[in-house]
């Protein structure tokens, strides 16, 4: 299959590259060499960048097929121009044997989608008592090790995990909290919270357990990447491990650049986070720190929850937002308020994610792999449960007008993707 995207705006922003032209792709991968084309695509008026690469979005599948479908995901992907996904492993069972990787990427293979990675528990059952078998979950197919969103409270197991980790390489991937410090709180500690009498998690939570973390770094020298950071005081750490040289990267969700714990109005529970929106301080910092490269990328933190356990009282509503969809255009908002030129902003969800990843995506290159999203920078949509493809219509963003809408994803040179619906 020969496919000729024809006169985009390409913005690939591995080589900085931003001129209008067209690309060529022929067998999968990206071609040097133009030859009779058997379709071509009209790109004219659209940006024509990498693929999406989303390192955090939850698929449910196995054992949450109530709150979405890895069909219904991997759609909403493809929707959202997200090429490839790094999904966590707290499912149900978790992923901690070989065998249940196996059957998930089996799985997303035959739906002939997105790429998929999964990212392997770093302990049995994420319990945080016993280490998973790290070799066989990496043959696998795991990318790297995590917990989650469950807290690993015993740190001589954190410490003998990573001292693992590093002697065969692999990546950890941790959400730094102190779990005694959080327990029973589902808001920022702040003025909102008390305001509203919500049990608060203090922004220390954060920074004590990323002290621990980075300490065990310069002890083991493991590969870590920091999930999800909240708070501005992590930044600075981030930013002060980095100039030490420490092998660390870091991730923030979008919706944490955007939105505070003023969002929470009166106990909006599609604004009940985990971690917790933080004060305006803080998102502040976060979507500074993204921009100047301290944070390295952003992710959806996609997390689709039925409509049931998000109707409830703020405090007993389970934590999560969709945002495979929204990624592309909260990215895109973010950018434009902080004055970036459209391959910076994209770098973050694309060459800069491929990098954490160790994939070769996200880039526009002859002999790489044929990732690509063509979308509109312009076109405003509204966003309705009506719109999104996942099964999850559980966003803090339902209402808001954005600009920038997928309008075709290629995956392996494959339109997977049309917004016309002929894919």
């Amino acid at each position: 299959m020969k496919l000729l995207i024809k006169g985009g705006r390409i913005v690939d922003p591995a080589s900085g590259r931003d001129e209008v032209g067209d690309v060529f792709i022929s067998d999968g991968k990206i071609s040097g060499k133009k030859e009779k084309a058997d379709q071509t695509i009209d790109a004219k008026g659209l940006v024509v960048a990498p693929g999406l690469i989303d390192l955090s979005a939850r698929l449910r599948e196995p054992g949450y097929e109530y709150k979405a479908t890895l069909e219904s995901e991997m759609d909403a992907a493809v929707a959202g121009g997200v090429t490839s996904l790094a999904c966590p492993p707290d499912t149900d069972p978790p992923l901690d044997e070989p065998g249940l990787v196996d059957m998930l990427r089996r799985r997303a293979k035959v739906l002939a989608r997105a790429r998929v990675y999964p990212v392997g528990a770093l302990t049995v059952k994420l319990a945080g008592e016993r280490l998973t078998e790290m070799a066989e979950l990496a043959e696998a197919g795991c990318v790297a090790f995590s917990q989650a969103n469950a807290p690993l409270a015993d740190t001589q197991v954190l410490w003998r995990a990573m001292q693992y980790a590093a002697t065969f390489g692999f990546p950890v991937w941790l959400r730094t909290e102190d779990r005694s410090l959080a327990h029973g709180g589902v808001a920022h500690d702040g003025e909102v919270a008390t305001r509203l009498g919500l049990p608060g998690i203090p922004a220390f939570a954060e920074t004590i357990a990323l002290g621990t973390l980075l300490q065990l770094v310069r002890a083991t020298g493991t590969r870590v990447h920091v999930c999800r950071l909240s708070t501005a005081v992590a930044v600075e750490m981030i930013r002060a491990a980095k100039k030490e040289g420490l092998p660390v990267s870091c991730d923030v969700g979008i919706h944490h650049v955007h939105l505070s714990e003023m969002d929470l109005g009166y106990y909006d529970s599609h604004c009940r986070l985990e971690p917790p929106l933080r004060s305006q301080r803080d998102r502040d910092a976060l979507a500074a720190g993204l921009a100047d490269g301290t944070v390295d990328c952003a992710v959806s933190d996609h997390t689709p929850v039925d409509e049931d356990q998000k109707q409830m009282p703020f405090a007993e509503a389970e934590p999560g937002a969709t945002g495979l969809e929204l990624l592309l255009p909260l990215l895109l908002k973010w950018g434009a308020a902080r004055k970036l030129p459209l391959a910076k902003t994209l770098a973050r969800v694309t060459s800069d994610a491929a990098r954490i990843l160790g994939v070769q995506s996200g880039r526009i290159e002859a002999g790489l792999p044929a990732d690509l999203v063509l979308f509109d920078p312009q076109q405003n949509w509204r966003v309705a449960p009506e719109m999104l493809r996942s099964q999850g219509k559980n966003t803090p963003f339902l209402g808001y007008e954005l600009a920038g809408r997928v309008r075709k994803t290629i995956v392996a040179g494959n339109v997977v993707y049309d917004a016309s619906g002929s894919a």
